[in-house]
């Protein structure tokens, strides 16, 4: 999902500030390891299972939104209801649910490097849609991260990695990018929250309908499901789309948009620990090198693109 400009900072305590950081962190950092657990350990399907999570999400947090705002916060034109669909099939189903499906075969660990990439892919459309002109460290980061993909997508990266399913997470990720680039050119919710409610239905119902379509919900047992896979979605669904989401809006309230962005960075690195940590994934030679220049090229980006003055808004992603 994607935020529009920064709302202005309020005050709040470096305690709340690291929590909600943490929040960030870890448990964005995570999801691609509970994904992993869903679709490969637990043996379920893809898309049908994400996009229910995204269904419950979303309503949960509608209902939160209602009981503190009531009905009327999500009157709201209509140009800003479809944009807001338009981001959830881009970043839940192009992003979160490709993902899914390639990490049947993609570790938890590669796919989150992988993802780490997509502001790389930001600067690319800017550049060449947009016409605009990034900062010269902000190219020198992209060259150095797109080296590091280029050392990813090997085929020997990981063991038992399929080709097919590290394209896929590149496919998502552009498609993530490309939600991100457009962002600010779409009629969009003022409420962060309402755009995000808007965004996980009309995501979790198009995930739902692909899901059926391709014989998911035919296939698809409440009682083949293991513990761990019931562990995992729930996880997901209220810790990964709720409540991080939530610490993540109101970090965008109160914290300096430089310290907010390095969830973009510190993301992948807790992805693969927890990964070789509870999985045992392999932390290769290429996984190592590849990773650390894709993070180092996407710190670079993050650099350039810092606002010259605190009150210049900018333009952050947010994870699905």
């Amino acid at each position: 999902m994607a935020a529009p400009a920064l709302p202005s900072q309020r005050s709040a305590s470096p305690a709340a500030l690291w929590t909600a950081l943490g929040i960030v962190y870890v448990v964005w950092g995570s999801t691609y390891l509970g994904i992993r657990i869903v679709v490969d350990v637990a043996e379920q399907p893809p898309l049908f299972p994400t996009g229910i999570r995204f269904l419950i999400a979303g309503s949960v947090l509608g209902i939160a939104v209602v009981l503190r705002k009531g009905w009327r916060a999500f009157r709201v034109p209509i140009q800003a209801v479809l944009g807001s669909v338009l981001l959830g099939f881009l970043f839940l189903f192009c992003g979160v649910g490709m993902v899914s499906v390639a990490e049947q075969t993609v570790t938890s660990s590669l796919a989150a490097l992988l993802v780490a990439a997509m502001p790389l892919w930001v600067v690319l459309m800017r550049a060449g849609i947009g016409r605009e002109r990034p900062a010269a460290l902000t190219w020198v980061g992209t060259v150095v991260g797109f080296g590091g993909i280029a050392v990813l997508a090997r085929p020997d990266t990981q063991e038992g990695v399929a080709l097919w399913g590290v394209l896929l997470v590149l496919f998502a990720t552009i498609c993530w990018g490309f939600g991100v680039f457009i962002t600010r050119r779409l009629s969009l919710p003022e409420d962060n929250f309402v755009g995000a409610v808007y965004e996980m239905l009309g995501g979790g119902v198009v995930l739902v309908v692909a899901g059926t379509a391709v014989g998911e919900f035919a296939d698809f047992s409440v009682a083949d499901v293991p513990a761990e896979g019931w562990w995992a979605f729930v996880y997901l669904t209220l810790i990964g789309s709720v409540v991080a989401f939530s610490s993540f809006v109101w970090l965008l309230g109160h914290a300096p948009p430089s310290l907010v962005t390095t969830y973009a960075y510190v993301n992948p690195v807790v992805a693969v620990f927890l990964g070789w940590l509870i999985l045992s994934e392999p932390i290769t030679f290429p996984v190592v090198v590849g990773g650390s220049l894709a993070v180092l090229g996407v710190a670079l980006v993050v650099r350039g693109e810092r606002p010259q003055s605190t009150s210049e808004p900018e333009e952050i992603a947010q994870h699905g």
